[in-house]
């Protein structure tokens, strides 16, 4: 397994023209990431489209539409390696249209790059992909003021985006953020530090994501494992063998502990940690393991095991941000399905409290109709209590999706408050 601190996923976000896709692209072609066929078959495209060089934004848009019309319109998921980490990048678009997809593509991101076009500034997209960002509790953003060629390459232009961002980001919960004066286009500062910023002190893209140290992203205080299916081989070598299998949450579970299995109550201590045939004395997020219990306990898929002394809240009334993914609007009184961790549950909202408009960021009370894109703060209530954190403490038990059961299509996406 790869050890955690090792794959670092970051999501782009920018509006359009601010060289989003060019940035992947550099990133890619000067890390030497882009596989030769890949590469001749680019650069036979962009002399067709009368290029005088490399096209670098084709090695992101994979979706004909997004080529022909040179915007990028889905999440696209591009891979890559260097010496010291893996990488998983999501190119998300700007649009506003497509709020859906990059909340969706930055849900899982350990960091979130902010492009900004140095000769507009911080403008409306940029304070929208910050707060989707703070939203999403992205622990480290960097704010790549891009297309420094075309400002002189200014460090009055760069430092006055800087204090723009700061004074936005102030208000938002964002903990760390980086800002690198680049141009995507000529690769200053992405791979290669640039010599026609001398002023600048810092180091280029990829060296800030190869040296961020991301391993304390995960919440590793608060032990949860949501059962994911119960173990019986009932072969002979493992004759009275009974484990449940699953993923630990969070947090860090060790043999000799003293754990309770919600939402039953019952106590018990854990007896064994089995990860594949080895015999483990501790498992810790993001392990899939199987764990053995001194007590015979009816458990089942849906249940978890935490702590005794550290449990999360039982509730079937939960508030979350929801962002609404469907094209149908959501509707009142409906039964949807939710599922978190390892638990479905049947479910309904039954309050709107307010909406956030997107444009300005205000919220909007007194509007309950949930349409495509929105974000909004909702009332839900399940049929039986979830084991639920907010979604700041623990982003794998703080989030949840509801499901449509009539279309079976996941119409929404929740944070936790």
């Amino acid at each position: 397994m790869l050890d955690n601190n090792q794959l670092l996923r970051f999501t782009t976000a920018g509006s359009v023209d601010d060289g989003k896709s060019t940035l992947i692209g550099r990133l890619l072609y000067d890390s030497k990431s882009i596989f030769e066929d890949q590469l001749q078959s680019i650069e036979n495209t962009s002399k067709k489209k009368g290029h005088a060089g490399v096209d670098l934004a084709l090695f992101t848009d994979g979706l004909k539409d997004e080529r022909e019309q040179g915007i990028t319109i889905d999440v696209a998921y591009r891979y890559f390696t260097t010496p010291k980490r893996k990488f998983i990048i999501a190119d998300t678009p700007g649009h506003i249209q497509y709020t859906r997809n990059m909340v969706t593509g930055a849900s899982t991101a350990n960091v979130a790059t902010i492009l900004i076009d140095a000769r507009h500034g911080v403008i409306e997209q940029t304070k929208r992909h910050a707060f989707i960002a703070s939203l999403l509790n992205i622990p480290h953003v960097i704010v790549c003021v891009n297309k420094m060629d075309l400002v002189d390459y200014s460090e009055e232009v760069f430092n006055k985006i800087v204090s723009q961002f700061e004074e936005i980001s102030s208000k938002m919960l964002i903990k760390d953020v980086r800002f690198i004066p680049m141009s995507a286009l000529d690769g200053d500062n992405v791979v290669n530090r640039s010599e026609n910023m001398p002023w600048y002190q810092g180091s280029p893209m990829l060296y800030v994501l190869e040296t961020m140290h991301i391993s304390s992203d995960i919440n590793k205080v608060d032990a949860r494992f949501a059962v994911q299916t119960v173990l019986r081989p009932q072969s002979d070598s493992h004759r009275d063998y009974r484990g449940y299998a699953g993923r630990v949450a969070s947090g860090v579970l060790r043999v000799g502990d003293e754990i309770t299995v919600m939402p039953s109550g019952f106590t018990s201590k854990i007896k064994g940690i089995n990860l594949y045939d080895q015999e483990l004395e501790e498992a810790f997020a993001p392990q899939s393991v199987s764990i053995q219990l001194e007590d015979d306990i009816d458990i089942s898929r849906g249940d978890m095991i935490v702590r005794s002394n550290n449990k999360p809240e039982a509730s079937q009334d939960i508030e979350v941000m929801l962002c609404w993914l469907n094209s149908t609007g959501a509707k009142p009184r409906t039964k949807y399905t939710i599922k978190h961790t390892s638990n479905d549950q049947k479910a309904m909202i039954k309050d709107v409290v307010y909406k956030i408009d997107i444009e300005t960021l205000n919220r909007v009370e007194g509007n309950a109709d949930l349409n495509m894109n929105d974000i909004a703060k909702v009332k839900i209530r399940t049929t039986k209590p979830l084991m639920i954190d907010s979604y700041r403490e623990n982003r794998s038990t703080g989030s949840i999706v509801l499901v449509d059961d009539s279309t079976n299509e996941t119409v929404a996406a929740g944070m936790i408050v």
